[in-house]
């Protein structure tokens, strides 16, 4: 049995963290979903940004938009939803054989209105409608002026992924918001079951402190503190709060590990992808890493549900320096602003061959 294959049977979701015309075009999207178990997949301005700039798959397209007068954020949002349309088709039939939890696609919404409440609720109402697809969830930060825009897309009936989840303080924060917004769904008299994930970036950590701790400590942290946020996952949804939305109809937000590829080029390709094995998740893994895990990778033990040792685990972390809050922090704010730079160098991209194909 392939590795993939063995962790879709404990319960877990693989999905893809790529999209290209090209595997769109050429089937390889396809081969993954029947042969290494792909069930979904997200998407972040980066992976569109090297999809657009590299060949000539998105050239015409974009010519024949131009000439229709679109530019900028608006004609990356047609050609984007275009590619996520044809994925979201591959993964309907999973999408409706479990009813809405799994054969999602993910877009995002400009990094540029991070900071603005207002507007990034204006955008994802924008692209839940433009999309017109039952399976796409719309991306949107997890950040302090994120949280209000989550409950507030959930009440108006938005699948939501949420994103640049790095802690446990962050995690609950944000589930908090799913269940407002589910709340306040069912006290309007609306259906509650609107779907959500909630993902949590998990290498960047281990990249953060790898100069900072002792060798023994490197490529644990990610782990460590992953253990923590599903612990806290799995004490939420036993709560009297959350049974009583789940008996009205509410869908669990599920878990999904984000950032699994291994950054230490030492490191087992698998490192993340094994140590992450939990049923009712989902993890998210690069091309790279999942062709890795399919060809030697192993399944690890599954993760606790009471986090096993990770509160010594982390107090290792604590006595080498390591401020989990401060990093958690840190993280997010250069995460987002990763995602502005991305955005920033795709719209520019964009206008750049827009102009050169309108006058070819």
């Amino acid at each position: 049995m392939k590795p993939t294959q063995a962790l879709h049977d404990l319960g877990q979701s693989l999905w893809l963290d790529n999209i290209t015309r090209e595997i769109l075009d050429d089937g390889t999207l396809r081969r993954y979903v029947d042969e290494l178990s792909v069930t979904g997949l997200t998407s972040n301005p980066t992976i569109f940004d090297e999809a657009i700039g590299h060949g000539a798959a998105y050239d015409e397209d974009i010519q024949r938009k131009a000439h229709e007068g679109l530019k900028g954020e608006a004609l990356f949002l047609e050609l984007a939803l275009n590619d996520l349309r044809r994925a979201a088709d591959l993964f309907r039939p999973v999408f409706d054989r479990t009813g809405g939890t799994d054969g999602w696609v993910s877009m995002e919404v400009s990094p540029l209105l991070a900071s603005d409440t207002a507007a990034t609720i204006e955008a994802a109402l924008r692209i839940h409608e433009q999309a017109a697809c039952p399976n796409l969830y719309v991306k949107i930060p997890g950040t302090e002026q994120g949280v209000p825009a989550i409950e507030a897309a959930i009440f108006a009936g938005v699948p939501v992924n949420v994103t640049l989840l790095f802690s446990r303080e962050q995690y609950l924060a944000v589930a908090e918001a799913y269940l407002r917004g589910i709340e306040r769904r069912l006290a309007a008299g609306l259906n509650p079951r609107i779907s959500s994930v909630a993902s949590v970036f998990v290498s960047r950590w281990d990249k953060a402190v790898a100069d900072s701790v002792p060798p023994a400590l490197r490529n644990r942290l990610g782990v460590a503190v992953a253990k923590q946020i599903y612990r806290a996952h799995c004490e939420l949804i036993q709560t009297p709060r959350w049974r009583n939305l789940a008996a009205a109809g509410a869908q669990k937000q599920r878990m999904l590990w984000a950032s699994t590829g291994a950054k230490d080029p030492k490191a087992p390709a698998d490192l993340y992808v094994s140590a992450l094995a939990a049923p009712e998740t989902i993890d998210t893994m690069p091309e790279k890493t999942l062709l890795a895990f399919a060809d030697k990778g192993k399944v690890g033990a599954v993760m606790p549900r009471d986090g096993g040792d990770v509160d010594s685990e982390l107090e290792e972390f604590a006595r080498a320096g390591v401020d989990l809050s401060k990093v958690a922090a840190r993280l997010q704010v250069e995460g987002a602003q990763s995602f502005v730079k991305s955005w920033s160098e795709l719209m520019q991209r964009i206008a750049e061959k827009s102009a050169a194909l309108v006058t070819s």
